[in-house]
């Protein structure tokens, strides 16, 4: 039995020396490398999305940009358009400017003052009764005449310049009274500095 006791003494010590000397593998848990490829494939992700998000972004502020672009250009070709067709009217043999021209003169130099990129030529102009030399004349005192009241209303005179045409440019053809009033007149020509 003594031997028996020392076999079995031995066998457990044998077992335990075994146990201590070859620990266990660890558990291994498929969730945290799954976690960690998640993540991987996530940051992975994220910096896709957001350089997704930062071309959807730009291409957004180019949209925004063209269409302020296209608003301006709109609002600047209807203040152009606008300028060029409004003319000042002078009576027969004159120079002087009416009230009616004051009003519109006004109106001209606040769109003046509102787009400071405007460069203006005034034009003036007469009705064919007169020699070409007193025409030219005139027409020169009525373009000087609307620049004039543009400086004194705060337009720099370097942003103006003036043209004769006297009766060489008529706005209606014929020699009626009604046709003779409308070619009387001072109009703008509008570049973009």
């Amino acid at each position: 039995m003594k031997t028996l006791n020392w076999l079995l003494t031995g066998a457990l010590a044998f077992a335990i020396f075994s146990a201590c000397s070859n620990p266990p593998p660890p558990e291994t848990d498929p969730a945290p490398k799954a976690k960690k490829s998640a993540i991987r494939v996530q940051e992975g992700m994220s910096k896709e999305d957001s350089l997704a998000a930062a071309e959807r972004a730009r291409l957004e502020a180019e949209r925004l940009a063209a269409e302020k672009l296209e608003a301006d250009r709109a609002r600047l070709e209807e203040m152009i358009n606008r300028l060029m067709s409004d003319d000042v009217y002078f009576e027969f043999d004159r120079f002087e400017l009416t009230e009616k021209a004051k009003e519109l003169l006004a109106q001209v130099g606040d769109m003046l003052k509102a787009e400071e990129r405007f460069v203006v030529t005034v034009e003036g102009h007469t009705d064919a009764r007169g020699t070409e030399d007193y025409n030219m004349t005139l027409g020169g005192k009525r373009a000087m005449k609307v620049k004039e009241f543009l400086v004194a209303y705060g337009i720099s005179s370097d942003r103006m310049e003036t043209v004769s045409y006297g009766k060489e440019k008529p706005k209606v053809e014929g020699a009626s009274e009604d046709a003779y009033s409308q070619n009387r007149r001072a109009n703008f020509r509008v570049k973009i500095k």
